[in-house]
């Protein structure tokens, strides 16, 4: 994997876990997810 790829892998994972974190608890049940799974959710986009 080239470092430009991993940079750009990176930011998405940031970008995804600050926008889900910044979610109300109520708004993440309502998309059906709890805090417990936002890291994971936002490790599938770092792959």
């Amino acid at each position: 994997m080239n470092p430009l790829r991993i940079a750009k892998s990176w930011i998405s994972y940031r970008r995804t876990l600050n926008e889900l974190g910044s979610l109300s608890n109520q708004t993440l049940s309502d998309i059906g997810i709890s805090r417990y799974e936002i890291r994971t959710i936002a490790n599938r986009s770092f792959r």
